[in-house]
């Protein structure tokens, strides 16, 4: 057990700031030496001590460090170490508390996508941690990715409205995808990491067999009432357009439109340049690549196999018949630096 986190009990360390009440609590900036204002708020800490760059870091110097820093500013704060087990029930039961301003969760991106879909719609916000390989939604929302940055921001930072996306009423924040990235996904778990880096390693291996087997799928698509059916090596719909120039994920976290991304051709060259493409941010510029933006979309589909067919916010889901995704317009409050410029 970690000294000063009873994960293994659920005891949360508590972390409390001045007794002033709520509103606007003064704090003494010394790198500014000027004075400053931060919100204080009731902040629930979760952190996936198997999920994402946690694997491999020092949780309990790092929940002295967020404790620490919230506390400095005002705000009250519990923190839990947990594994990937017990996860999902205690955000479930965090995200029902009526007292709970900020749920803040750091892991890999099941972790985020379930906190996400938890506080999704409620009063309650959430505060990320880039803990894990890419953190695309972190980067959407302006988040240092560097662990101990990202606390001071978020520490010192405000609550905005985001988009949020959603497929047959289940909740994800970056990426919807069926075809190749699913098989993708399915090979790299049979791979042994315990990294980032050995993850991102394993990533590239798996897009190698993804690409050599040539996956292609079959499917009705609907994009805001015009009907198209297809056969495409991937079909990929997120939350927010992606922005040019970098690896995928929407510059405006506001946008209020899903993207959709429709691979045109299965020529294996013509896939690697795509892959390649998409994550240096040059996918406008391919001839292969059909890009749209939507208010809502309609997937059917009618292959044999549905298990492990389409890949939510990272993880594997099953591919549902019939696929309706839909974006929320500012659906979703997060915490955010206070510089954060799409807010």
């Amino acid at each position: 057990m970690l000294p000063g986190v009873c994960s293994p009990h659920l005891i949360p360390r508590v972390c409390n700031g001045p007794s002033q009440g709520r509103g606007r609590t003064p704090y003494r900036d010394e790198t500014i030496n000027r004075p400053g204002y931060a919100t204080a708020m009731k902040v629930h800490a979760i952190l996936n001590r198997e999920g994402g760059t946690l694997r491999t870091t020092d949780l309990d110097l790092l929940t002295s460090v967020i404790c620490d820093e919230f506390r400095l500013h005002g705000h009250e704060i519990e923190v839990v170490v947990l594994g990937s087990a017990e996860i999902g029930e205690e955000i479930r039961k965090q995200s029902l508390r009526g007292d709970l301003d900020v749920l803040m969760v750091g892991g890999g991106d099941g972790t985020v996508a379930s906190a996400a879909g938890a506080v999704a719609g409620t009063s309650i916000a959430l505060g990320l941690l880039p803990a894990g390989t890419m953190n695309l939604f972190a980067r959407s929302l302006q988040i240092p990715l560097v662990l101990d940055q990202a606390v001071k921001a978020l520490a010192t930072g405000r609550v905005a409205e985001v988009d949020i996306a959603s497929v047959n009423g289940d909740y994800f924040v970056h990426q919807f995808a069926v075809g190749l990235h699913a098989r993708m996904v399915r090979t790299r778990e049979k791979l042994d990491y315990a990294s980032r880096f050995g993850k991102m390693w394993a990533s590239v291996r798996a897009v190698g067999s993804a690409i050599q087997s040539r996956p292609s799928v079959e499917l009705k698509l609907t994009v805001d009432g015009k009907l198209e059916t297809i056969r495409t090596p991937a079909v990929a719909i997120s939350n927010n357009v992606y922005g040019d120039g970098h690896v995928p994920f929407a510059d405006d976290p506001q946008g209020g439109k899903l993207g959709i991304y429709l691979m045109r051709s299965s020529d294996r060259g013509a896939v690697l340049k795509l892959t390649v493409d998409m994550m240096r941010g040059a996918w406008k510029a391919n001839e292969n690549l059909t890009v749209a933006a939507a208010d809502d979309i309609r997937i059917e589909y009618r292959g044999a196999k549905t298990k492990d067919r389409a890949v939510m916010d990272g993880e594997l889901k099953d591919l549902a018949r019939v696929s309706n995704v839909k974006i929320h317009r500012r659906g979703l409050k997060v915490l955010v630096p206070e510089e954060a410029t799409f807010a």
